[in-house]
Parts: C-alpha cells; sequence; structure tokens
C-alpha cells in the first residue's frame, strides 16, 4: 500500500546528503508528518494570495521569495513570516545557503516547524526532493520467493518448500546471472507503472541453500553475481508434476499475477526428476524478452497452422 504520509524525520534522516541538508530550528517538529510527495513555493502565500496554498508539502524557499520579503518593511515581514509557519506546514528548507536570519529562526521556533538550509540551488533541490518523497510514498509490499536478474529480465521463481528454488538459483548463477534477492523479495512500485524488487539488507548477497547452510554469492561467485535491484518482468511458480493437470502446451494464453496494483506475467512450470530447471527458467526468461520485443512464437505458429488449413488440396 502507498504511505499516506512520512514524517519529516524520515525525509531528513535518509536524505539529509544527498539533497544536502541542515537542520537549522524547529527539531522539536521532527514528527511533523509530510502529506504530499511534492513541494511548495509560498511565493504568493508570502505575498498574501492564500486561496491556493498547499499546507501539506514541504515549502522551498530561494532568491525570488527571500529578495520579495526583503521589499517588505521589517513589520510586514515578521506579519508575513509568523502567518506562513502558523500554517500546519511540515517543514521549511532555505535554498542556495541562504542565511535563515532571526526572523525565520525565531518563527521556527515558536511554532515548532522545522527549520533547513541546503547549499543546493532551488530548481536542483526541487527536483531531488520531489524524487525522494515520491520515492517514500510508493507503494511497497513483499513476495516469498528469490529473485533473479536472466539477461536483463528480473523473474521472482516461486514454489513450495523443497521444490528446488536454491537449486534452480544457484543453477543461474553458475550461468553468469545475477541474484537479486533470496527467499524474499520487496517490492516497490517505481513510477506508478513498474515493480521492482530487491532484497533485505540483512540478507543482501546472502543465500540458504539447504543441507549447505548460508553462501556468500558476491565473494563465491564474484560481484557480478549480484543486483541490488530490479525491475519484475516475470514471476514463475514451481509446481510438483501432476499429469492429470491441464498445462498450456502452445503458451498461447498470457497467465499474470497482481503487484501492487500491476500484472505482471506469470508462468508454472511442473517440476520432476530429470527436469533441469535452471535452463527451463533461462528459457523462460528469454520468451518474455522475445514477447517484450514484439515477438511470439506462438502466435507465429497458430498464424502458420491457420494459413496451412486454408490452402487447398
Amino acid at each position: 500500500m502507498p504511505a499516506t504520509s512520512v514524517t519529516v524525520q524520515q525525509f531528513y534522516n535518509g536524505h539529509a546528503v544527498e539533497l544536502g541538508l541542515q537542520l537549522v530550528a524547529g527539531a522539536v517538529g521532527l514528527k511533523r508528518p509530510i502529506r504530499e510527495p511534492t513541494v511548495n513555493r509560498p511565493g504568493l502565500a508570502l505575498a498574501g494570495f492564500k486561496r491556493y496554498f498547499a499546507p501539506k508539502r514541504v515549502q522551498v524557499i530561494g532568491n525570488v521569495e527571500t529578495a520579495y520579503l526583503r521589499s517588505l518593511d521589517p513589520d510586514l515581514q515578521k506579519e508575513r513570516v509568523d502567518e506562513l509557519f502558523s500554517h500546519p506546514i511540515p517543514c521549511m528548507v532555505l535554498c542556495r545557503d541562504l542565511r535563515p536570519g532571526r526572523l525565520f529562526i525565531e518563527s521556527a521556533e515558536a511554532h515548532d516547524v522545522p527549520l533547513f538550509t541546503t547549499g543546493l540551488i532551488t530548481m536542483k533541490f526541487i527536483n531531488r526532493a520531489t524524487l525522494t518523497l515520491e520515492n517514500l510514498f510508493a507503494p511497497r509490499g513483499q513476495l516469498h520467493g528469490s529473485m533473479v536478474d536472466i539477461q536483463g529480465i528480473g523473474v521472482v521463481i516461486q514454489g513450495e518448500s523443497g521444490i528446488g528454488k536454491s537449486e534452480a538459483v544457484l543453477g543461474l548463477l553458475e550461468r553468469g546471472h545475477s541474484l537479486v534477492a533470496d527467499d524474499v523479495v520487496l517490492l516497490q512500485l517505481e513510477d506508478g507503472l513498474d515493480v521492482m524488487g530487491t532484497a533485505k539488507k540483512i540478507g543482501r548477497d546472502l543465500m540458504e541453500v539447504r543441507g549447505i547452510g548460508i553462501i556468500d554469492v558476491a565473494a563465491m561467485f564474484g560481484v557480478g553475481a549480484i543486483r541490488r535491484e530490479k525491475r519484475i518482468d516475470l514471476v514463475i511458480m514451481l509446481k510438483q508434476w501432476n499429469p492429470d493437470d491441464d498445462v498450456d502446451r502452445l503458451g498461447l494464453e498470457q497467465e499474470t499475477t497482481d503487484l501492487l496494483g500491476q500484472p505482471v506475467p506469470r508462468m508454472t512450470i511442473p517440476v520432476r526428476p530429470g527436469r533441469d530447471l535452471a535452463n527451463l527458467i533461462e528459457i523462460a526468461a528469454l520468451q518474455t524478452k522475445l514477447k517484450q520485443s514484439g515477438h511470439n512464437a506462438a502466435e507465429a505458429f497458430t498464424a502458420r497452422l491457420a494459413a496451412a488449413m486454408v490452402k487447398p488440396l
């Protein structure tokens, strides 16, 4: 589910370095919520027009706003700044290393509003902060299974315990593919379209292999065998072989599974002794890659078959 709000503290603690943020006042209010994943420049509000003011957003002050405030007499400056901080805004950021001055600091402290400075120019900070907030608000979830990057196709491998997921993943790593996550895949929706998969930090680069224990994939197969994050393009379900199951032999019917509200292609591969699961999963990934490029072998075959059926004897 998407986050309905994040705290200023989450925004600051996790991204202070990349955004160049320094807290100068209002530390008491760090638990204030940010309720919208974007920012606002309060120039019109400082000018007295507050009809469409957006108090749920991070407020950003640049050269334009500070130049306007300097044009006002001191009493009006204080009135406009106090009025701005009196709104339930999450925090205020002054860009371009602008010095906040006593007026901003006193008002921030009086209303418990965190006040930050950054050396970034205003538009660069707005761009970075917006991307950061969209990431913090993005829908998240998790999926039980292992994830591998096979020639650019992110594949999640699922199946009941002991069916051979780890053996399949090891076989794929030996073929030169990359591990994204073992056992649990963390999901995040990016740009409202792509479902990204990654591993939990505590188990990153590691795999559990039954009978062997924990192995360090990077140390054993090289750093090229690790991928931090990948879009999920295919979900494969490993299922015990049952001759009575109805299996689509041509592949015309594309199954999908819902991940964070997005349909993701899904395949079911029957498992029985003697089947090379790593090879089958690799072929399934390459088949998905071909479909993404516009080539569908099943549809091409049925078209040939239909053409052959209408030919005169």
